[in-house]
């Protein structure tokens, strides 16, 4: 396997971390599932910052987003599969 685009450590995970510089929107995104070993694909649907997350599956208003197995917030509007996933769409359960 060449250099992954993004990483997911558990296959519960529903995003996963962009470890290159560069993506753009259109782009197909090969991913590394670690605790599997698998290799996945994700078309992006924007341009991705390094370490900012991709969404590996469509995510409704209020789903918990899970990053490295754990709980790492709310969606505040639906993501599309291969979006952008930040603070401009997920918001800690804290406050």
């Amino acid at each position: 396997m060449s250099i992954p685009d993004f990483l997911v450590h558990d296959a519960t995970d529903t995003v996963g971390v962009i470890v290159v510089e560069g993506i753009e929107a259109g782009q197909e995104l090969t991913g590394w599932v670690m605790d599997t070993d698998e290799t996945i694909v994700v078309k992006s649907l924007a341009a991705i910052p390094l370490g900012h997350k991709v969404a590996l599956q469509r995510i409704e208003l209020g789903d918990t987003i899970v990053k490295y197995d754990n709980d790492i917030g709310a969606a505040i509007s639906d993501i599309a599969k291969g979006d952008h996933v930040h603070v401009h769409n997920v918001k800690t359960k804290r406050w």
